[in-house]
């Protein structure tokens, strides 16, 4: 009896170990090291000759043009991509939200993008955006337009990796809408139309507070993601030309043989950038979004 009392009381920490090891083996230690790095002047071949230099590779970061560019590469990212995403993805969801086979193999179409490979994604959009061979410049050739340098110019190259992404990320979001506004009962919306409410007015008033809780999973989840972005800046541009699409992670990437210390440091400053930004997304967004 005694035992099984004891099993009854142990049984949820017992379950949730597994879990907690692997949070502390792949979040918090890694976690810790990082910050633990930023304070070191680290020396890969020979970590004996590693030397702690307490804040100096924050006050060089700080101090450095190139991480600023990076800095606003990376704000201008991720504005672009989450304001861009999500009002198309809203639009599609308010389209395919009736519950129609056509609909249904168009949603299966618009997810595809999400489910390929970055690394196939990047490359497909390499050909599309070739200047001489590429099919973007051939239909603005056919339409008698002015064709555009793509990845090969500073002043399109970053809105040409935004395109790309979007691309790749409007199905995933989406779905997730759909499924959001087809849970919105139906009695609500008849109870507006007995009240002779017009159409924009109910997507105001009813459709948008009721969805609101999915738009701000989006909206945290996204900021966050392209505040990470990686994969297609190092495919597709390697961070040029002249640094245009060089952003926080991937110059973090630029330092990993010949400044850890430097680049940790960089990691450490992106993990409080993204924190605050989370901290400020749930003290403003929290009121506005409606929990049913």
């Amino acid at each position: 009896m005694r035992k099984r009392r004891i099993w009854e009381l142990t049984r949820p920490y017992v379950m949730i170990g597994p879990a907690m090891i692997g949070i502390g083996l792949f979040v918090l230690y890694p976690l810790i090291y990082l910050i633990y790095l930023s304070f070191f002047k680290y020396n890969l071949l020979n970590k004996s000759m590693s030397k702690f230099v307490g804040f100096d590779n924050y006050v060089q970061i700080f101090s450095r043009g190139d991480f600023y560019k990076a800095l606003t590469n990376t704000a201008i990212y991720t504005g672009g991509v989450v304001i861009i995403t999500m009002a198309l993805s809203l639009l599609f969801a308010v389209w395919l939200s009736k519950r129609t086979r056509i609909n249904a193999i168009v949603q299966a179409g618009l997810f595809t993008p999400h489910i390929v490979s970055i690394v196939s994604v990047s490359l497909i959009w390499l050909w599309l955006m070739e200047p001489n061979l590429g099919f973007l410049n051939y239909i603005l050739k056919t339409l008698g337009l002015p064709t555009s340098q793509w990845l090969q110019s500073s002043s399109t190259a970053l809105l040409s990796i935004i395109i790309v992404s979007v691309w790749q990320a409007i199905g995933y979001y989406a779905l997730i809408l759909v499924a959001a506004l087809q849970g919105v009962s139906p009695t609500i919306y008849e109870a507006a139309a007995l009240d002779n409410a017009g159409r924009f007015k109910v997507f105001r008033k009813i459709t948008l507070p009721l969805i609101s809780p999915q738009l701000f999973f989006i909206l945290v989840i996204m900021t966050i993601g392209s505040f990470k972005v990686f994969d297609t800046v190092r495919i597709m541009t390697a961070g040029g030309p002249n640094n245009a699409t060089n952003t926080l992670v991937y110059y973090i990437y630029t330092f990993r043989t010949t400044n850890i210390g430097f680049a940790a440091a960089t990691g450490v400053i992106l993990m409080i950038i993204i924190g605050i930004l989370t901290i400020i997304y749930f003290r403003l967004m929290a009121k506005k979004v409606h929990y049913q």
